[in-house]
């Protein structure tokens, strides 16, 4: 019964948030609620990026109102939320001046070590900037999450050590963790050449190319062949 009543307090801040969209987003009276949402996000641990882009946007609108922290926390929210290009979008709205703070010059670092899977960067830089990005609990579940994800489009067996650099975890720990995929996510673990270990992890299109769905879905040939003379 416990876990009930914040559960229905967030229903009713996201819905009186959603409301106040719908009526008006740019009404800059909206700011302080906006700006209030954002925090219960971050102790919630729920995302809403509309209404995150829709505060970024009043901000445009009120410079002098903003508030640098909020918008480190949206951005890390963003991050989180990888691999949606959530990050960019949120970026785009912010000031230039603003991005140039050594904080916003950081989770800019961050962002690029993860979109071009630079796991173990990723993780050094993060353990230099704790204060930013361990204001925001989960961040550190959200990237192991999104680093397994790249890891799934590219290997169907994982060895343990890449593995290990990805997700930044090493040990017993990774033990658990692993024993903890094992039981809830199909992984298998077994031996690989010489004394390494390997995670075989389950098939998809992208690890398993011929799982690929038909290309019957895609555009026919003649709908194609009938463009061309369009864009001539």
């Amino acid at each position: 019964m416990g876990r009930e009543v914040p559960q229905q307090q967030q229903q009713q801040v996201a819905l009186a948030v959603e409301q106040l969209l719908a009526v008006n987003p740019y009404n800059p009276d909206m700011l302080s609620d906006l700006e209030n949402y954002v925090n219960e996000q971050v102790s919630s641990q729920t995302y809403n990026l509309d209404a995150n882009l829709c505060l970024l946007r009043i901000y445009q609108f009120e410079p002098d109102r903003m508030s640098t922290q909020i918008v480190a926390r949206i951005l890390v929210k963003a991050l989180m939320a990888m691999p949606s290009p959530d990050f960019g979008l949120c970026l785009f709205l912010i000031p230039e001046r603003v991005q140039m703070e050594e904080q916003f010059k950081t989770l800019i670092v961050l962002s690029h070590y993860l979109e071009t899977g630079r796991f173990s960067q990723f993780w050094d830089e993060a353990s230099k900037n704790r204060h930013i990005v361990e204001a925001v609990p989960g961040f550190e579940q959200a990237i192991q999450a999104y680093a397994i994800h790249v890891l799934s489009l590219t290997y169907q067996r994982v060895p343990r050590s890449v593995l290990a650099e990805a997700i930044n975890i090493e040990g017993l720990s990774l033990d658990k963790f692993l024993e903890h995929h094992v039981a809830n996510s199909g992984w298998i673990l077994e031996k690989g050449h010489g004394r390494g270990q390997l995670i075989v992890l389950p098939r998809n299109e992208f690890n398993h190319p011929e799982l690929k769905k038909s290309t019957d879905d895609g555009i026919p040939l003649e709908h194609v062949a009938r463009i061309f003379p369009i864009l001539g």
